[in-house]
């Protein structure tokens, strides 16, 4: 395919998604409960179908990827791990930063105002996925590792061939599914109120917050820059499409079909380390989710307690978060799910601070998860870096991988 059809299809799947976004709001803002119950139907629909083939896709990409990584596997596993616990903390270390400069100086409603209950969905079709996210992680990583270490070439084959398998489901199914699913998913929160009766609280706390995600998300590119030897523009700039989507879905796991997409199209990234880091960092890396919560963590902590954490308090939490973070689920609200324990543990947030972060988080979701997915464009330059600086990487691709390009 040459660069100038897939500018095409990468400007096209934008319009797509920016198409998918105005018309939720519309439908949301008028619709009655009705047609609100017929949308949250589509959208569960949509939504079971597109997180079945999440775990499928991280064993389908990530497994072939260390078969061809070779000797390399071990050790970029490490690193990517490494970078993306590094990155989240990193990013909560300036949330807490900015949350002592600027909290005390906000003036912040103490009171959430109720939402408009979306309706139930007509009927459940359930299809759940074959195993959870981390699970499909931890086995991608050993089935890959296992066919190095008893050098499997028949099984190595197969997991090429699987790899093809996935990559037609993706750009077949999933990513003509999402305009919709992104769709209905602004329908619901349009018609519930959130982008109407909380905007003064969404926009006080979100712009600071989104700005925050800027900054890292500078700060990570240039690093990822510096490590690389490598233009980090050439990176960002496809990864429109992806963070659009993320905005979306509110989930990196559904993301990670356009954001292996966006990747796959810069000319400083390897095939093999795209294929290898963006699924594992739209499992493990969630810097912007972690920067927003460890703002708003301060920010509630400052409106129902009326004071701020001390900071060894947060220098805890922020440690105990970022490992935290690498188990949570890319899915919606993984992030501050999975972090509930140490906020009751560390911050001592009642039930009452509980429900308030969980619903100030969920306003903001959509950005976060775009930030995390946009950090792992930065976080495979950093791993090109490391292992592929000079190339070295393609020269251990097996042949049969050449087939699954268009």
């Amino acid at each position: 395919m040459s660069n100038g059809s897939k500018r095409k299809g990468e400007f096209g799947l934008i319009i797509q998604l920016l198409i998918g976004i105005a018309a939720g709001v519309v439908i949301g803002l008028v619709a009655n409960e009705s047609a609100m119950e017929v949308i949250a139907t589509v959208k569960h629909v949509l939504g079971q179908i597109i997180f079945y083939t999440v775990p499928l896709v991280i064993i389908a990409f990530i497994a072939p990827a260390i078969t061809r990584l070779g000797q390399n596997a071990s050790k970029m596993l490490g690193a990517g791990v490494t970078v993306a616990y590094l990155s989240a903390v990193g990013a909560a270390t300036m949330a807490c930063v900015a949350g002592y400069m600027i909290i005390p100086h906000l003036s912040i409603a103490t009171q959430v105002e109720s939402l408009r209950e979306i309706p139930e969905v007509v009927f459940q079709l359930n299809i759940p996925p074959v195993m959870p996210v981390m699970t499909a992680l931890v086995t991608a990583i050993i089935l890959g590792v296992a066919t190095l270490w008893s050098k499997a070439k028949t099984f190595e084959k197969i997991l090429c061939e699987f790899e093809g398998i996935m990559m037609q489901v993706v750009t077949k199914i999933v990513i003509p599914l999402l305009p919709f699913f992104i769709a209905t998913t602004f329908a619901g929160l349009a018609y519930e109120g959130s982008l109407t009766k909380q905007l003064p609280v969404f926009l006080q706390v979100i712009v600071l917050v989104l700005v925050g995600h800027a900054i890292w998300l500078t700060v990570l590119y240039t690093l990822a820059g510096v490590i690389s030897g490598r233009n980090p523009i050439e990176v960002l700039r496809h990864y429109s499409p992806a963070y659009l989507t993320a905005v979306g879905t509110m989930s990196s796991a559904a993301t990670l079909p356009v954001a292996l997409e966006c990747a796959s199209k810069s000319k400083v990234l390897s095939r093999n380390t795209v294929e290898f880091m963006v699924p594992m960092g739209a499992t493990i890396h969630l810097c912007g989710s972690v920067l927003t919560e460890t703002f708003f963590a301060m920010t509630i902590s400052q409106m129902l307690y009326g004071t701020l954490p001390e900071l060894s308090t947060m220098m805890l939490f922020i440690v105990l978060f970022g490992i935290f973070a690498i188990g949570a689920p890319g899915v919606p609200g993984g992030t501050v799910m999975a972090s509930l324990g140490i906020v009751v543990g560390v911050l001592g947030f009642d039930p009452a601070g509980v429900a308030l972060l969980l619903a100030v988080f969920a306003l903001q979701d959509s950005f976060g998860t775009a930030c995390n997915v946009t950090g792992d464009g930065a976080l495979t330059l950093m791993l090109e870096g490391f292992f592929n600086r000079h190339g070295q990487l393609q020269e251990t691709e097996p042949s049969c991988a050449t087939s699954n390009n268009e």
